[in-house]
């Protein structure tokens, strides 16, 4: 790895002025005002999927294409990583041959082992320890319907997962407030919470939905059980955490829902939220890939 190497691996690992410029290119790609069309023609990515995929798969392919550059998708059961190749040799190869690498993947430790190892640029398509990717579409969404998003007050309920995780790291980043909401048994891990406190972060844990909710400016949520994992023994643990419309009247007023989707309706959210007036999700989904355009310029730029 190079210093000159600009990896996207986690929000907390980029300074705040840098994913505010994300989001603002993002904003200017979707609006038609980028600049250049095809920045990345005669650059390759890598697209390693441990984890299936639905919108990262579809955002990054379609957004390297309309940038000019060129995609080869490596599943992992295909790839001699899968056949017991090191997370480090497999980096050296693929920089032999590409100009970035997504992987999609676990464990976040390979993907910090493929970042130190590989000489062009790592981007975390997910892991189970967070979602950076997610989170420029998130806040891109929330700021198109209501403004900037600094000072607002945003509210999780449900499980407090990898998305949760990438939730905390963007309330330091883009100076909102944060109401995490979820049983104890699934709180975020307390080494992050400390680092977003200790980083003049406004975080805030608890266990009652109805508090973290009650005038909150944004309702957040995810799927309980998150992609290969199967232990659906939580699910009464989390019932009470549904986003349902009860909850979702005790936001204020012109709050606004977010959900990554895929979504289980009657689950983390009931349909008359996710299909409601006040749900923004498929603009949320859409700006996946106009944050994933602006993420590759940047690691390619």
């Amino acid at each position: 790895m190079t210093a000159a190497v600009k990896h996207f691996l986690d929000l907390d690992e980029i300074d705040a002025g840098t994913l505010r410029g994300l989001v603002d290119d993002a904003v200017a790609i979707k609006q038609g005002t980028a600049g250049t069309d095809r920045p990345l023609a005669g650059k390759t990515l890598a697209m390693i999927f441990e984890k299936p995929s639905t919108r990262t798969r579809v955002s990054f392919e379609v957004g390297m294409k309309q940038l000019g550059g060129e995609v080869v998708v490596l599943n992992g059961s295909e790839l001699q990583l899968g056949r017991g190749e090191t997370v480090a040799d497999t980096a050296r190869a693929l920089s032999c041959y590409v100009d970035c690498i997504m992987m999609r993947t676990y464990e976040r430790e390979k993907i910090t082992e493929m970042a130190h190892h590989a000489t062009v640029p790592v981007i975390n398509g997910l892991t189970d320890h967070s979602h950076p990717c997610q989170l420029l579409a998130d806040v891109m969404a929330y700021e198109e319907h209501r403004g900037p998003i600094r000072g607002k007050v945003v509210a999780w309920s449900g499980d407090g997962n990898n998305m949760a995780s990438s939730w905390i790291h963007a309330s330091v980043r883009f100076g909102f407030r944060l109401r995490i909401a979820c049983p104890p048994e699934r709180s975020p891990d307390p080494d992050l919470l400390a680092w977003a406190r200790a980083n003049g972060g406004e975080v805030e844990l608890m266990h009652d939905p109805v508090a973290a909710v009650t005038d909150a400016d944004c309702v957040v949520t995810d799927a309980w059980i998150s992609m290969g994992d199967d232990d659906t023994s939580r699910h009464n643990l989390l019932a009470p955490y549904r986003v349902d419309e009860t909850l979702m009247d005790r936001a204020s007023e012109d709050a606004v829902f977010l959900h990554c989707l895929p979504a289980h309706r009657g689950e983390e959210v009931t349909p008359g939220v996710i299909d409601g007036p006040r749900s923004i999700v498929w603009d949320e989904a859409e700006n996946r890939l106009h944050s994933q355009k602006a993420i590759l310029t940047w690691c390619l730029s």
